[in-house]
């Protein structure tokens, strides 16, 4: 488990986001369409259409 503290920076994914993806799938999103870097130790927010459902990637 880890912790998220205001020392890390977030970003949160542009668009929807289909949450049958895995978090191999949503690093690539991270790398191609952000533009960052996944082991930078950033959290990247994904949220699904209807906005009932969150995914956070950090390593």
């Amino acid at each position: 488990m880890f912790s998220l503290n205001d020392s890390m920076r977030y970003y949160l994914c542009p668009g929807a986001t289909d949450m049958r993806k895995s978090f191999y799938t949503l690093s690539g999103l991270v790398v191609n369409v952000m533009k960052q870097d996944v082991r930078s130790g950033d959290v990247f927010i994904f949220i699904n259409r209807k906005r009932t459902t969150m995914k956070i990637l950090h390593a």
